[in-house]
C-alpha cells in the first residue's frame, strides 16, 4: 500500500480492507477514487491509525477471501448480474412493501419514515433502469472487447461515455442510500418498534452493505480495466 493509491484500488487488491474502511465512515465505492489521506480528512479521521489498521490486517495470515482481480471480465459481470443485481430486482419490492406499511401505520408519529419511503422510492425506480442499462449496453460491450481481436467502434462512441453515466449514478445511488441511513439513525429502530418496522431497516442496511459491494466491484476493477482494455484494442 502507497499513499498514492486510492482507497478503490486498496480494496481492488484486497476486500477484507472494505470493513476498516466502513468502521471508519470512508466510502470505498463513490468515493473510492480520493486517497487514502483525502478520504480520512474528509471524515476527520486520523490517517495513521487507519494505515496501521490496514497494515496489521495485510499482516494477517488469511488471503483475501475473493481474488476478483484474477477474473475474467465476462466472469465478473456474470457474477455481478447473478448475485447483486438480481438480489436488488428481487429485494424491490418486498422493501417496498415493507416501507409503504411503516409510513402509513407509524408516519404521523415518526414523520422520517416517510421520507425513508420518498428516497427509497426514487433509488429503486434509478437503480432498476441503471441496471437494464448496464445489462443491455456497458456489460455486452465489455464482453465484446473481451471476446475480439479487432475493435469496432459502438454507437456511443468511447466506453468512457456510458461509464460516465454510470459513475455518475452510481453516486446519485450512494447519496440517497446515505439520506436513508440518516434517516434511521443508521438503522437503529426507535424503542418500542414493531417487528415490521425492525424488519424493514434490517433489510435497508443489507441493501445498503451490498450496494457498497456492487458498486465497487464495477467502480474500483470492472469500468477501469474495461476501459484499459478497450484503449489496448483501439491501439491508444
Amino acid at each position: 500500500m502507497n499513499s498514492n493509491q486510492t482507497v478503490g484500488q486498496i480494496v481492488a487488491e484486497d476486500f477484507r480492507k472494505a470493513a476498516i474502511f466502513k468502521h471508519y465512515g470512508i466510502d470505498f465505492c463513490c468515493g473510492g477514487g480520493r486517497t487514502l489521506v483525502e478520504s480520512c480528512q474528509s471524515k476527520g479521521v486520523d490517517p495513521q491509525e487507519v494505515a496501521a489498521a490496514l497494515e496489521e490486517l495485510e499482516q494477517s495470515a488469511f488471503a483475501s477471501e475473493t481474488e476478483y482481480n484474477e477474473w475474467s471480465l465476462s466472469f465478473l459481470i456474470d457474477y455481478i448480474v447473478n448475485k447483486y443485481h438480481h438480489y436488488i430486482q428481487r429485494s424491490a419490492n418486498p422493501i417496498t412493501e415493507f416501507a409503504v406499511k411503516v409510513a402509513r401505520v407509524h408516519g404521523q408519529r415518526h414523520p422520517e419514515v416517510i421520507e425513508v419511503l420518498q428516497s427509497w422510492n426514487e433509488l429503486r425506480e434509478e437503480l432498476l433502469q441503471h441496471l437494464q442499462k448496464e445489462e443491455q449496453i456497458l456489460f455486452p460491450y465489455i464482453k465484446t472487447l473481451e471476446n475480439k481481436t479487432e475493435w469496432q467502434q459502438p454507437g456511443f462512441g468511447t466506453i468512457e461515455n456510458p461509464l460516465a453515466v454510470m459513475e455518475s449514478e452510481h453516486e446519485n445511488a450512494g447519496a440517497l442510500m446515505a439520506r436513508i441511513a440518516e434517516l434511521t439513525d443508521q438503522y437503529q429502530a426507535p424503542e418500542g418498534a414493531c417487528t415490521t418496522y425492525r424488519v424493514l431497516f434490517s433489510m435497508l442496511k443489507e441493501f445498503e452493505e451490498k450496494l457498497h459491494e456492487h458498486v465497487h466491484l464495477e467502480n474500483n476493477i470492472l469500468f477501469v480495466k474495461g476501459a484499459e482494455l478497450e484503449k489496448e484494442m483501439v491501439g491508444v
